[in-house]
């Protein structure tokens, strides 16, 4: 097979299974699988994806199952804790926090890396990730509870922290070593 040939199957491949997942979501927001849902799915799917084509996500990584649990982990963990600091803000008589919106530079630039990295932070209360420029593999959040610069160089390290356990997880060896070089550090400091 030729290298063309290769590209083009691939993207059938990925397009068969975006079209897959479309088809399963779309069953369960209707929380019913019939043959007219499975063939609504189809036809919603398809459309989607002729009308609104992604851009090629490419994974060059290796899957590391260790390295995923560990991040598993440590993201329920982190979720717990957040959730448990803001219903604590939330329900504390006069506390008015202080938010701050920050940039923070990531060390992989890949599109993948920036989405996980982005979604993970989301997931978790008291941040949110506000715009990402993809050019230069910036994150820019707001922060909730901000008492001093100490706390955004902690957030900062903090998503830096999220990314190496992703890119761990998911990345390349060429990545790996480019986390675990850290050479950002200096770059995200204020």
């Amino acid at each position: 097979m030729t290298r063309p040939e290769r590209s083009r199957m691939g993207r059938w491949r990925d397009q068969a299974l975006a079209l897959g997942w479309l088809v399963l979501i779309w069953n369960l927001l209707w929380g019913d699988f019939t043959w007219g849902n499975l063939a609504g799915g189809l036809l919603v799917g398809g459309a989607v994806l002729v009308f609104f084509p992604l851009p090629p996500v490419t994974f060059g990584g290796r899957l590391r199952p260790r390295a995923l649990l560990v991040f598993a982990v440590r993201f329920v963990t982190e979720l717990v804790a957040a959730s448990a600091h803001v219903a604590r803000i939330a329900v504390q008589p006069g506390c008015r926090p202080r938010g701050a919106i920050i940039a923070v530079r990531l060390r992989v630039r890949t599109d993948l890396n920036l989405a996980l990295t982005a979604e993970a932070i989301s997931l978790v209360p008291g941040t949110l990730i506000l715009e990402v420029d993809r050019d230069t593999g910036t994150l820019y959040m707001h922060v909730l509870d901000v008492r001093g610069p100490a706390d955004l160089v902690e957030n900062r390290a903090r998503v830096l922290e999220v990314e190496r356990r992703i890119v761990r997880a998911l990345g390349s060896a060429a990545e790996v070593r480019r986390v675990e070089a850290d050479p950002a550090e200096k770059e995200n400091h204020p």
